[in-house]
């Protein structure tokens, strides 16, 4: 089995890439926004983590993670967000090694780990191919006003927080350009074929 890393910008697409390699059948997703989440389920081990550094007032009265509150806390700084994702990051990565046995004990070609946050994390050392996913700055803008509901100076300060278009080039084995012109379904099965190609 192909683990293929799928990481890019914001509102550069990568979920409409994720869902055409889905269509295939051959290809097993891993979306680690939803391991994020489940991480920090009430008493889970992540949470209680992020309680002991950031405070009790993090959470809800039932226990479970205000995430409006951990955000204005964990994003206040570099070194409090650096802290959010080196107590969070090994609890993923932990997720992501299980979902990848899942994958290959149930016989699919390749498993994709959709990351923003790829290049940074520890998951980077599971993928045979890195695939970075990339649209012009004006593209992933509107993509980004139609999905989040944001006012156009906030949706430009989250773009503008991100790394340049380099970083992400030179970590990349393979390259989609996602600007709406092309056939995401093209791009997915581009992708498929290099990565065949790749092992």
């Amino acid at each position: 089995m192909t683990v293929i890393g799928l990481t890019g910008k914001t509102g550069s697409g990568k979920s409409s890439v994720c869902a055409e390699l889905k269509k295939t059948n051959i290809v097993y997703i891993i979306d680690t926004d939803v391991l994020a989440r489940k991480i920090v389920e009430k008493d889970m081990p992540a949470l209680n983590e992020l309680c002991g550094f950031f405070g009790g007032d993090i959470l809800n009265g039932d226990g479970t993670l205000n995430r409006k509150a951990l955000a204005k806390k964990a994003f206040s700084s570099e070194e409090s967000t650096e802290k959010l994702n080196s107590i969070t990051h090994p609890y993923i990565t932990k997720e992501v090694g299980k979902e990848i046995e899942f994958a290959k004990e149930n016989g699919y070609e390749f498993c994709v780990i959709d990351a923003a946050a790829l290049l940074e994390s520890d998951c980077k050392s599971f993928c045979d191919v890195i695939a970075v996913v990339a649209a012009d700055e004006q593209t992933r803008l509107e993509r980004i006003l139609e999905r989040d509901s944001l006012d156009n100076d906030s949706a430009l300060q989250r773009i503008r927080a991100q790394k340049n278009d380099e970083y992400y080039f030179k970590n990349a084995d393979i390259i989609i350009m996602n600007e709406g012109g092309g056939s995401v379904s093209e791009s997915a099965r581009k992708l498929l074929d290099f990565a065949k190609g790749k092992i």
